[in-house]
C-alpha cells in the first residue's frame, strides 16, 4: 500500500512538473541576437535563420520552422557604449538589447510560419514618427483569411545617454482564433523596427509563471523528496 502512495506522488510530482514545462514551451520568442556580431552595420538580413538555414551572414540558429521576407533586415541597438543606429531599448529589456529587426525597402515585410501557430501573437516595437501595422494571417505570405490586425502609433520617447530618437520599445499583441501561417509587419521603410517577435502569447516574452503554478511545481518537489527520503529509509 504505501508502495502504491509513494508511487502516485511521484507521478503527480512529474505530471505538476510536465505541466508547468509545457506551459512554457509552448510560447516562442525570437529575440534577434547573435544573428550577427555585435556592433553590426546593420545589412544582414535575417532569412532562413530561424528556419534551419542561414542568415545571409552564413550564422545560423535555433530552427523554429520561422523564415522571413527577403527585405527582413537586422538593426544594430544602441547600447550606452555602442552607437550603431539611431535605435535602442534604452535599457528596458536585458537580454535583448543589441538586435532587432527592420527593413529598407517596401511598405512591409513577412514572417512565414509553415507549422502554423494559434492562440496569440506579440512583440515590441519602437516608431518615431509614423503609424504602422502587423497582420495575422492564415496563409503563407499574407495570404488566406486575415486572422488579426494590431495598428502601431508611434511611440518613441526619451532615452538619455543611447544616443537613439527610435527608443525605447514597447509592447504590441492581439489573441485570436485559429491558427496562423504568417504575419506582415507594415510600415514605412527604415521608420520601424520590431524585438522580441512572440508566438503563442499576446504579451511579447516569456511567460512568468504565476505564484500558483510556482506552489504547484514546488508541491511536487515536494513529494519527489518525500518519496525519495522513504525510498532510502527502507533500502537502509
Amino acid at each position: 500500500m504505501n508502495m502504491r502512495k509513494t508511487g502516485l506522488w511521484t507521478s503527480l510530482a512529474a505530471g505538476t512538473l510536465l505541466t508547468a514545462a509545457s506551459a512554457a514551451q509552448a510560447v516562442v520568442v525570437l529575440d534577434f541576437e547573435n544573428i550577427a556580431p555585435y556592433p553590426n552595420n546593420n545589412s544582414v538580413f535575417v532569412q532562413d535563420y530561424y528556419n534551419g538555414g542561414t542568415s545571409s551572414l552564413g550564422t545560423s540558429g535555433t530552427d523554429y520552422g520561422v523564415s522571413f521576407g527577403s527585405n527582413a533586415l537586422l538593426v544594430c541597438l544602441n547600447s550606452t557604449s555602442v552607437f550603431c543606429s539611431n535605435a535602442s531599448h534604452g535599457g528596458t529589456d536585458p537580454g535583448s538589447e543589441q538586435s532587432g529587426l527592420f527593413f529598407l525597402s517596401g511598405t512591409e515585410t513577412y514572417m512565414n510560419v509553415a507549422a502554423g501557430f494559434d492562440t496569440g501573437f506579440s512583440f515590441n516595437y519602437v516608431s518615431l514618427s509614423y503609424s504602422g501595422s502587423v497582420q495575422v494571417y492564415d496563409g503563407l505570405d499574407g495570404t488566406g483569411n486575415l486572422l488579426a490586425t494590431i495598428n502601431l502609433s508611434p511611440n518613441a520617447g526619451s532615452c538619455p545617454g543611447y544616443g537613439a530618437q527610435f527608443c525605447p520599445f514597447g509592447p504590441a499583441g492581439v489573441s485570436f482564433a485559429g491558427v496562423a501561417r504568417s504575419v506582415a509587419f507594415g510600415g514605412v521603410a527604415n521608420q520601424i523596427a520590431f524585438d522580441d517577435i512572440t508566438f503563442g502569447s499576446a504579451t511579447p516574452g516569456l511567460p512568468v509563471p504565476e505564484p500558483e503554478t510556482y506552489a504547484m511545481m514546488l508541491a511536487g518537489l515536494g513529494f519527489v523528496g518525500a518519496a525519495a527520503r522513504r525510498r532510502q529509509r527502507r533500502a537502509a
